[in-house]
């Protein structure tokens, strides 16, 4: 008799089986295959909150597969992901399978990465399914079903048919409209930067000193803030009668510690700002390279590497870099989370000996990009840190009875450290500045001044990135729910993102409003970390899940009866345009259908004229002078179009850089 080990996907059914002998058959689930009705929510709520599963439609010939398998197994093995949701699948298996094995013929084997010596260890460490995981997670499949079954009609009744409620997603929609809020009551205010060009004064010597540049920062010792023109103009006068001398020197080494290795977060955090993807293409990728035995499990919030790991990567920095590049001590990372699980590594590649044009031919373009951030990422976590020579130059300029002071700030590499496994990838951000050789006392030339007209930004909208950090900060949802998080609330055209950036539609305005106002719980900040940790403790052992479910629902159901009598219905803003209907004359209006914004006629029903919505981009195609228009790839990638399509074809991912100086 064989032994049967089940795994959730084909390709990590095969690379398990790269490292097992011919006593093992490997089946995959692909995927769950029992979850909640699709159709009715599928939960008594007078009866403890008893889920009633059903077999997820298309799976009845792989279940049938698993139980002939399983018939004859001399030992059955679940061996899906080590996390709750990896772990409520494993238990659904169990349900199914139903085989009349004795206690110690059905085991579950977790792992965090595919590799022989891991599931040989797994193997010889087997235990029972963790209800305590199965039942954080049933309950969170719980809590989330009732608010979007209970929760969305009302949302059709009282906003608009289709509509629907989610209980995390609301709340990452709550960030961005208040986001949004926060730029609408903006107000920019003007100030003026003033700098000089300045070089040592050789008395025309050749050749000539280096010319830098300096900031003025104080006037007769008082910090200095120019708002309007006229004051710049009354400054850069004295400053060109003035005399410079380097006033002080101020020269210190500083130094540049690498970052920790990847957790789910900022592996998904790094993917967007690096590879501009979105969480759920990093993800993704990352489950690939995961199933292929590549890196360690993906779905993690520990920065904990484990002993033998961080001896190989000194091992390897020592025989590629050189001991210079070795600390004394390997490097520990503590891990922020208050909830991350220890025993769960960060992600890092299985061996990092294997660099990523060692296994290109394992994965493809996007598998390799990102397996080379998890690579560089962990070789650099245990290398010297970065040090830098920097030098504060003060200048010292006297005019008649005032004195200014500006100054400039220099900065070199003295010993590259991690960041020689990036090279000038790393978003050296302050990058290099070099002052010229100067001393206390010596005089100096202007050879011109510059003043710059700038206004203060509003804060940014979020990207993904920055919505993930947040998301986060606040303790909202788990690292692993980010991506499905932010692909929904697009999906439901609550927010859309413009080059690279969220903005909440009138639509997500409208259903954030009503959530606020009605079911402010559901959208509050730490009333939803604070169920996160309930869920948490349920993992843990020191909760039970119907008790917690129970305080949920019981308020959330008498809201939800008295709200849908008293609630007035909501009315979506739209946008009025300049277009006329061509119909009847009246004024075209954007608004938000089942495929996204389109065009349709203000005096709509009476008049049903609409067509394609097509933003203006705000610039002009350069082939042919027509505006440029804002469109979508077949992948929902944002790209730049030419209105006269297809007469003209001309199209860019880019927006032109608009004109205008910057200064350090």
């Amino acid at each position: 008799m064989k032994n049967l080990i089940i795994v959730e996907s084909p390709t990590k059914a095969r690379t398990l089986s790269q490292f097992l002998g011919k006593e093992f058959v490997v089946e995959s689930t692909m995927g769950h295959i029992r979850d909640l009705p699709e159709r009715k929510i599928g939960i008594k709520t007078d009866k403890d909150f008893k889920p009633e599963y059903v077999l997820i439609p298309g799976k009845k010939e792989i279940i049938d597969t698993l139980k002939k398998e399983a018939e004859k197994a001399k030992k059955i093995y679940l061996a899906t992901d080590p996390d709750r949701e990896g772990e409520a699948i494993a238990w659904h298996v169990s349900q199914i399978l139903k085989v009349p094995h004795s206690p110690d013929t059905f085991l579950r084997i977790v792992f965090h990465e595919i590799t022989k010596s891991a599931i040989e260890k797994a193997l010889e460490n087997p235990r029972g399914i963790d209800m305590d995981l199965v039942s954080a997670q049933q309950a969170r499949r719980i809590l989330d079903r009732i608010v979007g079954y209970k929760l969305s009609p009302l949302l059709w009744f009282k906003i608009r048919k289709g509509l629907s409620a989610g209980r995390v997603q609301s709340v990452a929609v709550r960030l961005i409209v208040d986001r949004e809020r926060e730029i609408e009551k903006f107000v920019p205010v003007e100030y003026w930067e003033i700098y000089a060009d300045l070089k040592k004064h050789l008395g025309g010597k050749l050749p000539e000193a280096p010319v830098f540049s300096s900031k003025l920062v104080s006037k007769n010792g008082q910090k200095i803030e120019v708002h309007h023109k006229d004051e710049t103009g009354v400054l850069v006068s004295e400053l060109e009668k003035a005399g410079y001398e380097v006033k002080n020197i101020d020269k210190k080494e500083t130094r540049r510690f690498p970052n920790p290795p990847f957790t789910t977060s900022t592996l998904q955090q790094q993917g967007a700002n690096r590879l501009g993807w979105p969480a759920k293409k990093t993800m993704r990728t990352a489950q690939d390279l995961y199933e292929k035995g590549l890196i360690t499990y993906h779905r993690t919030d520990s920065t904990n590497i484990a002993k033998e790991a961080i001896f190989a990567c000194r091992d390897y920095i020592k025989k590629t870099y050189g001991e210079n590049f070795l600390p004394e001590a390997p490097r520990f990372y503590k891990t922020k989370s208050r909830v991350a699980q220890e025993a769960h590594e960060a992600v890092r590649p299985t061996e990092v000996t294997r660099d990523a044009q060692k296994v290109a031919g394992e994965m493809d373009k996007d598998g390799a990009r990102l397996y080379e951030l998890v690579w560089k990422r962990f070789v650099a976590c245990q290398m010297k840190e970065a040090v830098y020579d920097e030098t504060k130059l003060s200048v010292l300029a006297t005019a008649q009875t005032n004195f200014f002071v500006l100054e400039s700030l220099g900065r070199i590499i003295k010993f590259a450290g991690w960041l020689s496994v990036f090279g000038k990838e790393e978003g050296e951000e302050e990058g290099e500045t070099q002052l010229p050789p100067l001393d206390v006392g010596d005089e100096l030339d202007l050879v011109k001044l510059e003043s710059f007209q700038k206004f203060t930004q509003p804060p940014p909208r979020y990207n993904e990135a920055s919505l993930i950090k947040t998301l986060e900060e606040y303790g909202i949802g788990r690292p692993s729910t980010y991506a499905p998080i932010i692909s929904t609330i697009q999906d439901r055209q609550y927010v859309e993102k413009l080059e690279g950036r969220f903005s909440a539609t009138a639509l997500g305005f409208a259903v954030c409003d009503f959530l606020v106002e009605y079911f402010p719980d559901i959208v509050d900040f730490a009333f939803t970390a604070h169920m996160e940790e309930d869920l948490d403790e349920i993992a843990n052992g020191k909760k039970e899940w119907v008790p917690v479910v129970r305080e949920f629902y019981i308020p959330f159901n008498t809201k939800l009866t008295s709200v849908s009598k008293v609630a007035e219905r909501v009315t979506v803003e739209t946008e009025v345009t300049d277009e006329k209907c061509p119909d009847c004359g009246a004024p075209l209006v954007v608004r938000i259908g089942r495929f996204g914004k389109f065009l349709s006629c203000s005096k709509f029903p009476e008049c049903k004229f609409a067509k394609p919505y097509l933003r203006d981009a705000g610039f002009v195609c350069q082939k042919c002078g027509a505006k440029m228009v804002v469109k979508k790839s077949k992948k929902g990638k944002t790209f730049y179009g030419c209105s006269n399509w297809p007469a003209c074809n001309f199209a860019t991912w880019r927006k032109p850089k608009e004109a205008g100086e910057a200064r350090p």
